[in-house]
């Protein structure tokens, strides 16, 4: 069963630079070469914000809670480049439990909020929703009002809980909050302008959901006294070595 599912990973990777490019294609054929410009300001200002989000708001709230947000993103590194590799946060989310566990949070509460933080706590996701309906009503030309606004951000609050941590969740997500707003303000149709760059800021969200789940699970066990320091230390003072996985020849996964 492990080697399909490498396989089938494999395959993805292999295919989704194509997937990507056509994306791209369809966009630059419908809109003109100038709408690159425009999609590259949307992708620079969503990283800007999720970059900020993650050092200033996540930073001081960890800063708070006494611990260093840039201490926790050392301990999960390789859980943020698997993320990284594959656009999905889900994928790393058997390796962040135990790294959790190891970093000093209690079993029990990050058996109870990292699975649900999967579901309700996906703070890059709503961060990319919220400036992507703005960008498709700022191309539109449409002058949102405050009410408008309120409704809008409303609704991605509600749509966003519900999102799936795979790749492209983020994308059908916003279909059906662009569906759900009242009065059809901003076209499901102008969705076409993000299809090319989206898998660009995938992995950007992506991230930002598993540093803001990381980050609230030691937060609750700090606050639960359920956080126990010296298993940190003891997984330093004797990590383990992981499981390297990398594409061979022929399509096929090798672990190491």
């Amino acid at each position: 069963m492990n080697d399909i599912f490498f396989r089938l990973v494999a395959l993805i990777m292999r295919f989704s630079p194509f997937a990507a490019g056509g994306a791209m294609a369809y966009t630059i054929g419908k809109f003109g070469i100038g709408s690159l410009f425009s999609l590259g300001k949307m992708m620079g200002s969503v990283y800007i914000t999720l970059f900020l989000f993650v050092i200033l708001i996540l930073g001081g709230i960890a800063r708070f809670y006494g611990f260093s947000v840039f201490n926790l993103l050392k301990f999960i590194k390789e859980e943020i480049l698997l993320v990284l590799g594959t656009s999905s946060s889900e994928s790393a989310l058997p390796r962040l439990m135990e790294r959790l566990e190891k970093y000093g949070c209690s079993k029990s509460v990050v058996g109870l909020v990292v699975p649900t933080g999967y579901s309700f706590n996906l703070d890059g996701t709503s961060i990319y929703l919220s400036m992507a309906a703005l960008f498709i009503a700022q191309a539109y030309g449409i002058e949102l009002t405050f009410l408008q606004i309120v409704t809008l951000l409303g609704v991605l609050m509600l749509t966003s809980k519900g999102a799936a941590g795979v790749t492209g969740s983020g994308f059908i997500t916003l279909a059906a909050t662009l569906a759900a707003v009242p009065g059809n303000v901003i076209p499901i149709e102008g969705m076409a302008l993000l299809l090319g760059v989206d898998r660009f800021m995938s992995e950007a969200r992506a991230i930002t959901n598993l540093i803001g789940n990381s980050v609230a699970t030691v937060v609750i066990a700090k606050s639960e006294k359920q956080f126990d320091p010296s298993q940190r230390a003891a997984a330093a003072s004797s990590p383990s070595a992981p499981a390297s996985v990398s594409v061979a020849d022929g399509g096929h996964m090798v672990t190491n």
